[in-house]
């Protein structure tokens, strides 16, 4: 088990990259959308078309949020709508043109952003940065998995 001082300096760590990474703002990476958007249109700019639903799993929103949130970028014009070739039911999101400019000025944004923090390290701290943020997201990711097998059985 980890003991508190451990685990309390790991999640002041966590609140100071939400804040340095602009999470407490309205909006996020230099862009007019709040977090959810913005990672709406990283995630389908790097995934590729995906359905609401595909999409409210992997970002871990519920159908309502997701719904409005897709709805605004529609109507802003950063995702499109087009039926599903394997399902008629089904529309799949992907980005417009629009969306495309602004994925690549969120991409710009966020390189520059983690550059200027990398500049501030070793290669080594750099590459101890990395594995440690993978291993930390995963098991981040391993306990919400198991805590909600737990939930359903």
């Amino acid at each position: 088990m980890a003991e508190l001082a451990l685990i309390d300096d790991i999640r002041a760590a966590s609140r100071l990259m939400v804040r340095e990474l602009g999470f407490m703002d309205a909006t996020v990476a230099a862009s007019e959308y709040p977090p959810s958007a913005v990672h709406t249109i990283l995630e389908i700019g790097v995934r590729g078309p995906m359905t609401s639903g595909e999409l409210g799993d992997f970002l871990r929103l519920e159908k309502s949020s997701v719904s409005r949130l897709v709805r605004k970028l529609i109507d802003c014009g950063e995702l499109r709508e087009t039926p599903d070739e394997t399902d008629a039911r089904s529309k799949r999101l992907s980005l417009t043109a629009k969306g495309l400019r602004t994925l690549e000025a969120l991409h710009a944004f966020g390189r520059q952003q983690v550059r200027g923090a990398l500049a501030a390290l070793t290669e080594a701290e750099q590459r101890k940065v990395r594995e440690g943020m993978m291993l930390y997201a995963r098991a981040l990711r391993a306990s919400r998995v198991e805590s909600e097998a737990e939930v359903v059985a």
